[in-house]
């Protein structure tokens, strides 16, 4: 179970504060994939940033005992001069990783990427769907109670997708998910939750197809 109390998340802009969330309360259950939809701007990269814990609210908190994983394929936090296997291995350290887990994590995450010698070279010179595919490796070599995924599923040629897609459902036989997708057949495929992100609340939907259809209602207003 995640809980969110009293979230209050904005950004300075040059017309003054927007407020993402003000004062939110929400829970998300156990024991369930979910899906968040929202329009452009309604919040569900800067709340995945929050639960990921690479962002802190203005005020409230995000209550868990959960393990929650960074946003797969977020590369932001990667340091560009230093190599992929690098960067996965201080990852590792930061982790509390064993020298073999180490080796072991390094070798997956090397086999999933499949970038060949560009692992060995310093991250800002591999394009962003490289990163992006070191990163979904990356979150895959830990086991997590929630993997965080924005649109990553749709990195890649169609046979690292199949690959990707079957390495994941392996995680998903003992792990949840939250997943921001445009691809309403990934919803349907992965998620029992759909909770849908408007005007700052957020609306859960038990039903998939009322989630669907609520968020693509409010998309055309």
């Amino acid at each position: 179970m995640i809980r969110l109390e009293r979230l209050t998340k904005s950004y300075p802009t040059p017309r003054g504060r927007r407020y993402v969330f003000r004062d939110l309360d929400f829970t998300f259950p156990s024991g369930k994939s979910i899906a968040l939809l929202g329009h452009n701007g309604a919040g569900k990269s800067t709340l995945m940033r929050l639960l990921g814990g690479i962002d802190t609210p203005d005020s409230g908190r995000v209550v868990t005992q959960s393990s929650i994983s960074w946003p797969m394929g977020l590369s932001g936090g990667f340091q560009g001069s230093l190599t992929a296997r690098e960067n996965v291995q201080f990852v590792c350290r930061i982790y509390g990783s064993s020298n073999e887990d180490t080796k072991a994590r390094v070798r997956y995450v090397q086999y999933f990427a499949e970038i060949g010698d560009y692992f060995d070279l310093p991250m800002k010179t591999l394009s962003s769907g490289m990163r992006s595919r070191v990163s979904f490796g990356l979150s895959l070599a830990f086991d997590f109670d929630y993997y965080l995924i924005d649109e990553v599923m749709s990195t890649g040629d169609p046979s690292f997708k199949a690959k990707a897609k079957e390495h994941f459902k392996a995680r998903m036989a003992q792990s949840q998910m939250i997943l921001v997708s445009h691809s309403m057949p990934d919803v349907r495929e992965y998620c029992q939750l759909v909770v849908h992100l408007h005007q700052g609340q957020a609306t859960p939907y038990e039903d998939i197809e009322q989630g669907i259809a609520a968020y693509q209602q409010a998309k055309r207003s």
